[in-house]
């Protein structure tokens, strides 16, 4: 039975549906865990002077919610580029060195939170933070390379990561 095509030139038929949603639904629990662990419902966090830019609590679990939502489906179109066909030179060195950056740029998200909330050490947390920004902008360089879309839609990503730097050298000033 052939694979049904109605969306772009590489189709979108079930697999692929499945590896999207797949991607979303991991990047969301990786993202997520280290909240189980520590977060801003600590006695220690609750006590610190909060920057006039600090935004409602509520804001950064939709935020949060919605970059992973997207990186889940950028790391997906990585992951998908060039399935339909054998792969033209250079593709899956170009597809590898991508999901390398990405997983190097989650490990370093993933590390933010214990760093900020867990160790209490709003320094750690920056340093984590500083070393992000310039992983995420690799990791936009890398996919852009494989799939211009995917690259696309770590932008916004990159922009809360440059607010969430800001925000965390705000803390540590104040504090």
């Amino acid at each position: 039975m052939a694979e049904t095509r109605t969306i772009g030139s590489g189709g979108w038929g079930r697999e692929r549906v499945l590896t999207v949603v797949a991607g979303v639904l991991l990047v969301n629990l990786v993202g997520a865990a280290p909240a189980v662990l520590s977060g801003p419902g600590s006695p220690w966090f609750q006590a610190l002077a909060k920057p006039a830019i600090y935004p409602p609590p509520w804001v950064f679990g939709v935020v949060w919610t919605a970059l992973f939502t997207l990186l889940g489906v950028a790391v997906a179109l990585v992951w998908l580029a060039g399935d339909a066909s054998e792969p033209a030179d250079g593709q899956w060195s170009a597809r590898r060195a991508a999901l390398a950056a990405f997983v190097g740029q989650m490990v370093l998200n993933v590390a933010w939170t214990p760093a900020f909330f867990a160790a209490e050490n709003l320094l750690a947390g920056l340093v984590v933070i500083v070393a992000l920004w310039p992983a995420v902008v690799a990791t936009i360089w890398a996919f852009d390379r494989v799939d211009r879309r995917a690259a696309a839609l770590l932008v916004p990503y990159l922009a809360w990561v440059t607010f969430a730097a800001v925000l965390n050298y705000r803390f540590l000033a104040l504090n």
